[in-house]
Formats: structure tokens, sequence, C-alpha cells
């Protein structure tokens, strides 16, 4: 098993323990201090192995913060890491700024979450999530009834299994939403959020660029225009979150997926039942098979039995998407 650890080391030096014997330090088979660098090799023998970096320098030793690494013997290439040795007391939820905008009176909020250890290893980038109706996301205090989608807790606790990769979350605020969400008025919002909003964030943080490792997702309305703004942009926009989504209701996408060139997207749809937008769902989905969209691969459908439409529910389930944009 095959192991990188990317960390700027300034000083000291980089080794590791394994569940193999954890009193044992593993030293690198190479390592570029220049680029930050250090390739080490754990046991094959074992079908999985448990390990954690620790930085060794004039302050004694550090283990990396948070749970342990987690390498599989049956995963092809090396195993990436970047760890981070400081306890990370920041408020990662806590940056919130307006964006400019030319397709709208004035710009939109937004807030962004960082993931921990952001400012402490600066050789990480991340892919990007775009989440719709950002006062839903972060804060229960924010909320619709006080109920909040709960993000940054359930991408601590995927962190904490080794489930998938850390990703940076924007969560834009709407100003009329229901305008926003649906035809027209979500040509201009599209526009904003791929032509201004984006550019923005990969300008003032470290992302992941590429559209397939950005996504755009929310739920009801949101799920539409998150809908659409993949359909329209997918070369900025390659994954798409569309939990509830009211199809149908102000929008032409079913039709324009029939008869449209196929986009080159991986979905994710999902609705409660009864009701809940059950039926127009699952008709978008077989829309999607219909132009040769493949469950697991590029398309994933689920339906959860008498989930209501509301945050809670969406929020006991955002591990699914996750998952399936971000895995590590």
């Amino acid at each position: 098993m095959k192991v990188s650890v990317h960390y700027p080391l300034e000083a000291g030096k980089l080794l590791l323990r394994s569940d193999e014997d954890w009193e044992r330090d593993l030293a690198p088979t190479r390592a570029d201090a220049r680029r930050g660098r250090f390739e080490f090799e754990l046991d094959d023998g074992a079908p999985f192995r448990y390990f954690k970096p620790i930085l060794e320098d004039s302050a004694g030793r550090q283990w990396a913060r948070g749970e342990n690494f987690l390498a599989l013997r049956e995963r092809r290439g090396r195993l990436d890491v970047y760890p981070h040795f400081a306890e990370d007391s920041s408020c990662h939820v806590c940056t919130a700024f307006e964006v400019p905008s030319s397709y709208a009176e004035r710009g939109y909020d937004a807030r962004v979450f960082l993931p921990p250890g952001y400012d402490e290893n600066s050789l990480q980038r991340f892919p990007v999530l775009y989440m719709q109706d950002g006062q839903n996301l972060f804060f229960r205090d924010e909320a619709a009834q006080g109920k909040h989608w709960r993000v940054s807790e359930t991408l601590a606790l995927l962190e904490r299994m080794c489930l998938v990769r850390q990703v940076i979350v924007v969560g834009v605020y709407p100003k009329e939403r229901t305008r926003e969400y649906t035809a027209p008025g979500y040509e201009d919002y599209a526009r904003f959020l791929a032509r201004e909003l984006k550019p923005h964030i990969d300008t003032n943080y470290r992302t992941l660029s590429g559209a397939a490792d950005t996504a755009v997702m929310g739920s009801s309305l949101g799920g539409v225009v998150s809908f659409y703004a993949g359909w329209q942009y997918p070369n900025v926009f390659g994954q798409v979150g569309a939990l509830s989504a009211t199809f149908g209701y102000q929008d032409d996408l079913l039709a324009r997926v029939l008869a449209e060139k196929r986009r080159a997207l991986r979905v994710y749809l999902d609705s409660g039942w009864p009701q809940d937008n059950y039926e127009v769902t699952r008709g978008m989905a077989a829309a999607l098979r219909s132009r040769g969209f493949h469950e697991g691969r590029d398309l994933l459908y689920l339906a959860y039995p008498e989930a209501k439409h509301e945050e809670d529910s969406w929020a006991t389930r955002l591990h699914v998407p996750f998952q399936f944009f971000f895995r590590g």
C-alpha cells in the first residue's frame, strides 16, 4: 500500500505509524521536502491498514489531528493524504460575504465552509459544492423553523469514517427564491453561479476548479435550479444534486433532457414518499436513463419511504450525495 503524505514541512521530519505496530516509526521511502511530498510503504499483507502521520521537530512529536487514515489493499494507485498537526479552533462556517452580480440589482450573500486544517496545510486543493438556500445549511438560528441541513456536522462524520475527500461548501442565500429558482428567473441566477460566483471562489480559495470536482445541489425548487445550472453549464458544474426537486412546476427541464444533446454530468436525484415530488423525480430519473445515464456510474436515484419535504429529512440523507460526489 503506497501512501503519499503532503505537508509544507519547514523543519523537522515526517514519520508514519500504523496499526501493524503503533510503537514503530516508519520512515519515508522517498522524501521531497521542497515540494512537501513524503512517500511511505505500508504492509500489503493485510486487507486494510489504519495509519497516522507524525511531525517530529524541536517542539517534540505531534500526531496528525483527527481520526486515523485508512488505506485499503484493493485500492488502485497511491493514497494521497494532507494532514494538519496544530489544533484548529477556527470557525469554519463564519466566512460570509457578498458577491457583486451584473445579473441582479445587487449581489448575492454567500457563506463558505472550509475543511479543518485548511489554513495550516497550504498544499491541499479541494473540490467545491455550491448549495442553494444558504440560510438552511449551517446554523439552526438562521434556518426555517430552526431546522438546518447540518452540513458541517455531516462532513465531519464522513471524514472520521474516511469515506469522502475534504470539500469546500459554498451556501448561496436567495433574494427572491421562487423567481430565482424557476424559469425564466433561474437563467440569470445560474449565470451568476457559473460566471461570477465560481470565478470568485476559485480566485480566493484553493479549489480544484474543473467540472469533475465542482458540484451544485439543492432541494425542492433549489433542486430545480441546481439541475438547470448543471444542464446549462456542464463544463462548469460536472455534478448535480436535486433532492425532492419540484420538477415541472415552472421549468422545461424534462423536455430538455429528452430532446437535447446528452450532457456529461453525474446526477443524484431523490425524493420521499408519499408526495414529496416522488412521481416527477422518478420521471426525471427514467428520462436520464433513456438518454444513456447509468445507475451507479453517472446517475444515482433513491426514494425514501415516509421521508418528508423538510430540512430534517434532507439532513438525514445528505451523506448519500456527498459520498456519490466526493468518495475518497
